[in-house]
């Protein structure tokens, strides 16, 4: 969250924050506000639209909870608690993470949060709505569920927060967030928060904010400065091996790993599990239950290394991990700063690794034309790629003997069978003659001394 070490940042005591919930932050540590904190809490005072994007690590998410409870406490009637805010999430961890951090923050006030998500028990959800809360965090889809059913009522909500909004649009939830839209009301702040502002933002920005105010305290493309990065050309069959020799060899205590795909996943956890090096995995194919146990036990240093797809690891905020390993370059290009971002976080120092495979440098490339630098690499004795091929243009095109066969096979040779004149328009008459052939020439006898006797 905050910096709990500059010594230069302004107070929240200067940002106007009200005594209660300065207790609240003293509690647990932070005193002085990150730079997106210093330029997000003033804006959401103003009550005006707001799109806001920084690095992740920064504190967004107490750059909008800590107005929005203190506006909602000095407002509050005792006994009535109804949804006043909404905090839309992706995913059910971030969903969680948020509502503590609200908890946490408003722990001396009078409101009531809840979190909502997928997996958990919905009947006790709807309960609980129905008893009344003053803050919803939320994944787009179970939010939409008990609005269906009628258990929630959002014509009062008076803040709307989509957070992590890049993520939303790539897990394909702005469907489920447009319906939620049609239920709330006209007069509300709209707050639209984002580790990166591309251009699928900017136009979902359009759609729900009005004049909003921009604040961008990063360059969108830019890591932490805290962050060193080193990237490690390796054959994509030695993976498996080159990963535990890292952490084992650096004797690295708390390690997040990050793959693309649930069944890469389950592999990676399984061979670094048999290597020694005590593993858990978090991805969409497990349940609610299981990614909580495999995060708190890794949280708590029970478990060594984390492994996670980038859906699942979305918006995790883990104290004092110092280091992030990329298996595999994420699909989407923009994903590599949500996962370096899991380390060097508040200001402290971090480390992300890089395994790139052959097949995988030109993605590597976009990941740097975004960040806007060349990431240093490497080469591992034993590793490495015996044959390294300079970058020429978008693609890695060994140079090619101009006499050997084609790209995709043997050049086939020209047909000498056939003469070069040009064939005949075949036409109906033509059938008929190989019909004509085949007769045997006795019956065509037959026919012609039948034809001459009439």
């Amino acid at each position: 969250m905050a910096d709990k070490t500059h010594k230069n940042r302004v107070s929240f005591a200067t940002l106007g924050i009200d005594e209660k919930i300065l207790q609240a932050l003293k509690d647990k540590g932070y005193t002085s506000a990150t730079p997106i904190q210093e330029a997000l809490i003033p804006a959401m005072f103003t009550r005006a639209d707001i799109m806001a994007g920084a690095q992740t690590g920064t504190g967004k998410t107490a750059g909008f909870t800590l107005p929005i409870l203190q506006e909602l406490s000095c407002n509050f009637v005792a006994g009535q608690h109804y949804p006043k805010a909404v905090i839309i999430v992706p995913t059910r961890e971030l969903a969680k993470q948020v509502e503590a951090s609200v908890g946490d923050y408003g722990k001396y006030l009078s409101l009531k949060s809840i979190v909502l998500y997928g997996g958990a028990n919905f009947a006790s959800q709807a309960n609980r709505l129905k008893a009344g809360v003053d803050i919803i965090v939320s994944t787009s889809g179970r939010l939409l569920e008990h609005i269906k059913q009628k258990n929630v009522n959002l014509e009062s909500v008076e803040y709307l927060v989509l957070d992590e909004a890049d993520t939303i649009l790539d897990m394909g939830f702005i469907h489920e967030v447009s319906s939620i839209l049609q239920h709330l009301p006209q007069r509300r702040q709209n707050i639209l928060i984002s580790a990166t502002l591309s251009g699928s933002v900017k136009r979902l920005a359009t759609q729900i904010l009005t004049k909003p105010k921009l604040i961008e305290v990063d360059s969108m493309g830019t890591s932490a400065d805290t962050v060193e990065q080193i990237v490690y050309p390796v054959e994509k069959e030695k993976k498996t091996e080159l990963l535990p020799y890292l952490i084992g060899s650096r004797n690295y205590q708390h390690v997040l790993v990050f793959v693309r795909k649930k069944e890469v996943a389950d592999e990676v956890t399984k061979e670094l599990n048999l290597s020694g090096l005590k593993t858990a995995v978090i991805h969409g194919g497990k349940s609610s239950g299981e990614r909580t146990r495999a995060l708190e036990g890794f949280k708590e240093k029970k478990i060594r290394v984390l492994v996670a797809t980038d859906i699942a690891a979305r918006g995790l905020d883990i104290p004092n991990l110092a280091v992030v390993i990329n298996y595999d370059i994420p699909h989407v290009t923009g994903d590599y700063i949500h996962r370096i971002g899991r380390t060097g976080r508040a200001g402290a120092s971090g480390l992300a690794i890089t395994l790139i495979s052959p097949t995988e440098r030109v993605a590597l490339k976009e990941v740097e034309k975004l960040m806007g630098k060349v990431i240093p690499q490497e080469n591992l004795e034993g590793y490495a790629p015996e044959i390294e091929f300079k970058q020429k243009g978008a693609r890695k095109t060994p140079k090619v003997d101009k006499k050997a066969d084609g790209a995709f096979g043997k050049k086939k040779k020209k047909s000498t069978t056939f003469s070069n004149t040009k064939k005949r328009k075949t036409t109906k008459r033509d059938g008929f003659k190989v019909y004509d052939a085949t007769k045997p020439k006795d019956d065509k006898k037959s026919k012609k001394s039948k034809r001459g006797r009439r």
